[in-house]
């Protein structure tokens, strides 16, 4: 299994530089797409349902304060295995064409993180966790849809 660091590097590394916005938006999706193509999890760090949409906090501790990035310290993309490569990869030819708040707002409308953000108001600060079990529960449904 890789780890989050990795994965937001491989997509920077694909991408160049964007908002932090938009790089947690594509980590979430690849987290999400590889557990339903692959039955496992791309990386161990937990997502939470922030008021903005879906954020891995060990990513965000590495871009706090940055509108938008280019390299993640300690990120390397080469690190990653060929079906992780791959999962990415389809998740960038997707999401990539929208930016940061038209993927927040996609994640928003999502079953994931509405159901992570239960009893909190649409702005309203929280951290809770996006299951995975929840993330691939609503997006096998896609998958097969």
């Amino acid at each position: 299994m890789s780890n989050v660091i990795d994965v937001a590097q491989y997509i920077l590394d694909k991408i160049g530089a964007t908002s932090t916005w938009k790089l947690q938006k594509l980590v979430y999706y690849s987290q999400a797409w590889h557990s339903v193509w692959h039955d496992k999890t791309l990386f161990s760090a937990q997502i939470e349902a922030w008021a903005n949409g879906p954020v891995c906090r060990k990513l965000y501790d590495q871009h706090q304060g940055k509108f938008t990035i280019k390299n993640i310290v300690g990120g390397d993309g080469s690190r990653l295995k060929e079906k992780e490569k791959q999962t990415i990869d389809a998740v960038v030819t997707f999401y990539g064409k929208y930016n940061g708040q038209q993927l927040s707002d996609l994640t928003h409308s999502e079953e994931p993180w509405k159901k992570a953000r239960i009893g909190m108001g649409l702005a309203e600060r929280g951290n809770a966790e996006i299951s995975l079990e929840s993330m691939n529960e609503y997006y096998s449904s896609l998958k097969s849809a």
